[in-house]
């Protein structure tokens, strides 16, 4: 596991867009994996910029999205088919005929992870963590074996995604998430967050022991993993310099 410490979120952001821009090209016709929220947002804005100036190309990309809110359209202002047309989709050359949602498949893990295996797996996924050590909506408790399937969001994952809706009962109370299972199958993972609210879920995730009650904390298990991070979000990290 590589960890980077950046000075801020603009920072941590440009540090992620370096390596995947790399990747891609070094590998044009990629499967990515890709996260929504407010923390990938620039990462998103920097490379579509780069797409535009020619540096990158999203022409043979295929995306796989972690999770999508049951019960939004994709029309749905709030809905990450709608977060990720507008905040990349729309301003790159990707065909979006490659990008896929878990929602787009009625039979939900059977059809999503065999489309994601049909696909050459994913080889890079870009994951943020919640408060909670969520990683997708896996929340505590999932089963580190656990497929893409629906799931209940917690009380702390609704209060968070609140702010992003009018009111608190306009939240969706479920979603589909890839599974833990699914997620470890990637490649390489890019791990980002910004901010103290995630220093604790950071800590526990990195430095805390392997439990289903910090989903995140199966990361250490895997053999490719890259963690940028602000000096905010690493606050709990200084007194642990083995990692």
């Amino acid at each position: 596991m590589e960890v980077y410490i950046e000075e801020d979120y603009n920072a941590l952001s440009q540090r992620a867009v370096d390596i995947i821009a790399a990747f891609l090209k070094e590998k044009p016709e990629a499967v990515l994996g890709l996260a929504t929220g407010s923390t990938p947002l620039k990462i998103y804005e920097m490379l579509s910029e780069k797409c535009n100036k020619k540096e990158i190309s999203f022409k043979k990309v295929k995306t796989f999205n972690l999770d999508e809110y049951c019960g939004l359209t994709s029309a749905d202002k709030q809905s990450y088919h709608y977060f990720m047309k507008q905040n990349l989709f729309l301003k790159t050359d990707i065909d979006e005929k490659n990008t896929f949602f878990p929602t787009d498949f009625k039979l939900l893990h059977n059809f999503y992870d065999a489309k994601i295996k049909a696909s050459g797996g994913i080889d890079l996924q870009v994951l943020g963590i919640g408060r909670d050590g969520h990683i997708g909506f896996n929340e505590p408790g999932s089963k580190f074996s656990s497929r893409t399937r629906k799931v209940s969001l917690a009380k702390p994952t609704i209060e968070d995604n609140a702010r992003f809706f009018k009111s608190m009962k306009d939240v969706p109370r479920k979603a589909v998430t890839m599974g833990i299972a699914t997620i470890m199958e990637t490649k390489k993972i890019i791990l980002i967050a910004s901010g103290e609210k995630k220093s604790e879920a950071i800590f526990n995730a990195l430095s805390g022991p392997v439990t289903t009650k910090v989903p995140a904390s199966i990361l250490q298990r895997h053999k490719n993993v890259i963690v940028i991070l602000d000096k905010e979000s690493a606050k709990k990290l200084k007194n642990n310099p083995g990692l």
